[in-house]
């Protein structure tokens, strides 16, 4: 398999297939354009429990995988917000914990289930759910970034406190827990909510610089109510 990231502002990856039996599996609806020679096939991938759990960490139900019947088929899967694609060999990076709807696609030896928080604050407080996905096997994954791709490697007891709308991803060493904006005035006349995400290293965190849940409320909050 090769790919290539296409565009800037909305971009996609263009996967070739080199063999027949090559695929890549995305959510209901992630692909964006595909060549002949492809077959698809939509199934709650991993069965009935896993299913539900990663409709609760924010994605589809069911999953599309796309299979190449010949070689130097093509497909693409293309981004939902302005930002950028993130390619990651899950295999090199041990693995991922990420926030719900930050994956896009990735190969059939790569896979996707739900990651409970460690703390019930993170998971009640954190914004983004107490579920969070777990990325792991081999092979290629690509994710979504919102805005622009920052990455941070963390030292041994170094912290980086995030909004956690910003998150996108960290290595499974990284510690990850909720604390409180200290003092009332913060937490009410700061702008920055109660609550922010603090990642303990050592470790890789990927982080992105537009939350879209915050863009999105701030037009709707400008659309007229009549």
């Amino acid at each position: 398999m090769q790919y290539k990231i296409i565009g800037n502002t909305m971009p996609a990856v263009e996967v070739v297939f080199d063999a027949p039996g090559e695929s890549m599996y995305t959510q209901s609806g992630g692909m964006a354009w595909m060549s002949e020679g492809i077959s698809m096939d939509s199934n709650m991938r991993g069965g009935f429990g896993k299913s539900i759990g990663r409709m609760f960490s924010g994605e589809s139900l069911f999953m599309a995988t796309y299979r190449a019947e010949r070689a130097g088929s093509t497909i693409a899967f293309a981004s939902t917000v302005a930002g950028e694609v993130f390619p990651v060999d899950v295999g090199a990076a041990g693995g991922l914990i990420c926030q719900k709807g930050a994956f896009l696609c990735a190969q059939e030896t790569v896979n996707l289930s739900v990651a409970f928080t460690k703390k019930l604050s993170a998971g009640l407080f954190g914004g983004e759910g107490f579920i969070l996905q777990d990325i792991s096997g081999t092979g290629m994954v690509f994710l979504e970034i919102d805005g622009d791709k920052v990455e941070k490697e963390l030292a041994p007891g170094e912290v980086i406190k995030v909004d956690t709308g910003n998150v996108v991803a960290f290595e499974r060493s990284v510690q990850y827990e909720i604390e409180m904006v200290k003092g009332l005035k913060n937490m009410f006349l700061g702008g920055e909510g109660l609550f922010l995400t603090r990642l303990t290293g050592p470790g890789k965190v990927i982080l992105q610089t537009q939350n879209f849940n915050d863009f999105a409320g701030r037009i709707i909050r400008m659309v007229p109510s009549k």
